[in-house]
């Protein structure tokens, strides 16, 4: 049984304890509030730009994009040009309905095989929902956190946050992308753990981020419905952050800082696990090149000038030994000059002979 799971949540706990008890009991709140933030968007910042620079740096040799479609060559014959592009527009289009709609995923086929020993294939339509369920609340509970970091708020911020809450029940206001968030990282999460196959597959670096996502989704479900926060301090906790004019206000509660520390921990991690497919995406040789290797002929850039051994000097270092062992050859040896004169004179002498007969 696969029980790396278990790492990876002790971790968050552990996590959560350090900071709870770092601010609660040992007075830290200028660290967990000011400096591990600044230190957690150098490290994002200067992680992902390396990762980035480094993957861009890499040369492609030649076209390999994965594809799923017939590849343009005759006129006659129909062309995927989304699937197999080989122009730039068709690029794009393929790169944008990947990005947004997770379009390969949506694709994505599940093999079971039954007791009767039958094979069947069916849609993943639940992990493209769940995916995507899962990325788009994210980023909208990430946009919407930006009026802490703006004075004035933006009105599309505002707009935002309307659209968020239109399913308005109680107060305070309910913001659907909270909760959608807890629930598809719940649904991933499960995933992992119930499907037999993928438990197998999964590593502590598979769990981890979505225990800690998780946390940030629940620490923040809790400080805004359940539990009571400053919100005028942790306003002027961010604005000092982002002005670079630090302050840390007074009575700011400890279950904050656990959620800004999982923000923190989330932000320093983020360049060296698997989540830098956010970046990563748009620089992969197999979604972000068209095909067109029956248009054009693609020479390795990493081709330089070597000593070939041709096959005209293979033969000409083994000819005699090929001969020998009955191998044919493009070039038979030139003869010696005892044997061309001997060879001259028996056909010379070949008509005197046929004529005294």
């Amino acid at each position: 049984m696969n029980d790396k799971y278990m790492y990876s949540l002790i971790a968050v706990f552990l996590l959560a304890l350090l900071a709870y008890l770092g601010v609660e009991a040992a007075g830290m709140d200028v660290i967990f509030g000011v400096v591990l933030p600044y230190v957690a968007v150098l490290l994002f910042i200067g992680g992902f730009v390396w990762r980035v620079m480094g993957w861009a740096s890499s040369a492609v040799p030649f076209r390999i994009p994965t594809t799923c479609g017939q590849q343009k060559s005759f006129d006659w014959i129909e062309p995927a040009r989304v699937d197999n592009p080989s122009t730039t527009w068709g690029v794009v289009v393929r790169m944008f309905l990947e990005i947004v709609t997770f379009r390969s995923l949506f694709r994505n086929t599940r093999m079971k095989v039954k007791s009767d020993g039958r094979i069947t294939y069916s849609l993943e339509l639940f992990l493209w929902l769940g995916a995507l369920a899962f990325h788009y609340a994210f980023l909208t509970t990430l946009v919407r956190h930006f009026r802490f970091f703006l004075e004035p708020v933006p009105i599309c911020l505002q707009w935002l946050e309307n659209l968020d809450s239109f399913m308005q029940f109680g107060l305070p206001v309910v913001y659907m992308s909270g909760v959608v968030l807890l629930a598809a990282v719940v649904y991933l999460l499960l995933r992992r753990l119930l499907i037999v196959q993928v438990r197998y597959i999964s590593l502590a670096s598979d769990f981890f981020p979505l225990f800690l996502i998780g946390g940030i989704a629940f620490t923040g479900i809790l400080m805004r419905y359940l539990s009571k926060v400053d919100i005028v301090g942790i306003k002027s906790l961010t604005m000092g952050l982002v002005t670079f004019h630090p302050v840390v206000p007074e009575g700011i509660s400890g279950l904050f800082y656990v959620h800004l520390f999982f923000v923190t921990v989330l932000l320093a991690y983020f360049p060296f696990s698997k989540l830098m497919h956010l970046g990563g995406v748009f620089l992969s040789p197999t979604r972000n090149l068209p095909t067109d290797t029956r248009a054009r002929r693609h020479i390795n850039p990493w081709n330089y000038p070597v000593h070939v051994h041709t096959y005209e000097e293979y033969e000409d270092e083994f000819r005699e030994k090929m001969i020998d062992v009955g191998l044919p050859v493009d070039k038979m040896p030139e003869p010696e000059p005892e044997e061309e004169a001997a060879s001259a004179a028996a056909e010379a002498e070949t008509p005197e002979a046929g004529e005294k007969e």
